[in-house]
């Protein structure tokens, strides 16, 4: 290639989401920031925290809302049939009647699409697919769309979701999900198996500090539990297993990190169990404060279960991280977590909801010094074998460029 010739431009994506970017979303920047092969421009319904999740090089777009259009028919027939002789719905369509439900674009993005010309678009999160579908078959851009957890079942009682549930599975050229349980939901579904790829959580391992876990001074254990305060993560069995484990080491402390529906039922369910002494609730915290708390504890807790819609984990994101830091993983047999935790090897698992397990579960750890610092060296090792940051993005950009063969 001679001085004057540049280098072909790469393939532009477009990364469309509902909103960029909740702060518990930040596995959806780490992708979005760190491709290699290919450019993106962010397209979002709202803008929220962009400071805090900038892109070099990158423009992030607000799509307009659109306004549904408004049929006012005839309003002296209307006035007639409701008013005068009362028989509504009329015998006749006089205007309106028969074009409540036609199809409008409720956002700009198929304009968007045309604008920027891209080779693709990513949809992040599989009901925003189903919002977006028509708009994006309108735009005759190839399109892949990643399943993160809940999306997968928490809208399939909604009228007509299954069936633009279905279209999505027919239309996207990839389907992607986070974990084997949620492919295997999927195809449970009706997504064609030759469609689906993995798209594990690209994790940063080279940014997080590894240390072997020993035993504290005193008992002063620390046991770590990081996530949104919503049902699946499983906070009560968890604050249901503290007493018999705190009757052991009293001066345990459980640190809880982030923000949630179930806040103010949990602080609740503390003062009641009389557990204020040994839990300590920190809120959100950004990436900085969430390594300095894997670097102060000793083991980490995640005891999803599966809720009453079915809302289902992945593979928790920052369950992948405190493994990285060499943290010991007490959680249960639920979703994905077991694709990532070998039990008695990187941790314990045990069944949902079962808090009585989950505490003798936690004693077998902190009872046993040799065992702590095992399952510290193995986690990481576990993990960085299975969750490399290079990998992940690398196979994801293969889903890109298989969606961007067109026809």
């Amino acid at each position: 290639m001679s001085d004057q010739e540049e280098a072909p431009a790469k393939p532009l994506v477009v990364s469309l989401c509902g909103t960029y970017l909740k702060r518990e979303m930040q596995s959806l920047y780490r992708q979005i920031a760190n491709l290699r092969e290919h450019r993106t421009v962010v397209f979002a319904e709202r803008l929220e925290n962009v400071d805090e999740f900038p892109l070099e090089d990158a423009e992030i777009v607000h799509m307009e809302k659109q306004e549904r259009p408004r049929f006012r028919g005839n309003f002296l027939l209307r006035f007639w049939f409701k008013h005068v002789i009362k028989q509504w719905p009329p015998p006749m369509n006089i205007g309106m009647e028969g074009r409540e439900n036609e199809y409008y674009a409720p956002y700009d993005l198929v304009e968007l699409l045309e604008k920027h010309e891209p080779d693709l678009v990513h949809v992040y999160y599989g009901h925003k697919a189903v919002k977006y579908h028509k708009m994006l078959q309108d735009s005759g851009v190839p399109w892949l769309v990643s399943f993160h957890g809940v999306d997968v079942v928490k809208f399939l009682d909604a009228p007509g979701y299954r069936e633009g549930l279905t279209k999505v599975f027919r239309d996207a050229k990839v389907v992607l999900a986070r974990s084997e349980s949620l492919l295997d939901r999927l195809r449970d579904l009706g997504c064609p198996e030759k469609k689906l790829r993995l798209n594990r959580t690209p994790v940063p391992l080279d940014t997080i500090d590894f240390s072997l876990r020993k035993p504290p001074e005193g008992g002063k254990w620390r046991l770590l539990q990081a996530c949104r305060l919503i049902p699946k993560k499983g906070l009560f069995t968890t604050l249901k297993a503290l007493p018999k484990v705190v009757e052991r080491w009293p001066d345990l402390k459980f640190v809880l990190a982030g923000v949630g529906p179930d806040e103010e039922r949990f602080r609740a369910a503390v003062a009641e169990a009389g557990l204020e002494n040994n839990v300590e609730m920190v809120g959100w915290v950004d990436q900085d404060r969430l390594r300095d708390e894997l670097a102060k504890s000793h083991a980490f807790l995640h005891p999803s279960e599966l809720t009453e819609t079915e809302d289902q984990e992945g593979v928790p994101n920052a369950m992948v991280e405190a493994m990285a830091a060499g943290l010991p993983i007490l959680a249960t047999t639920h979703g994905g977590i077991p694709e990532a935790v070998d039990h008695d090897k990187d941790g314990y698992l045990v069944p949902e909801k079962d808090h009585e397990a989950l505490a003798d579960a936690i004693l077998k750890l902190l009872d046993s010094p040799e065992t702590l610092e095992k399952i510290s060296q193995q986690a990481h090792d576990s993990v960085t074998a299975k969750f490399g940051f290079d990998a992940q993005i690398a196979a994801l950009e293969a889903s890109y460029a298989e969606t961007n063969k067109r026809g």
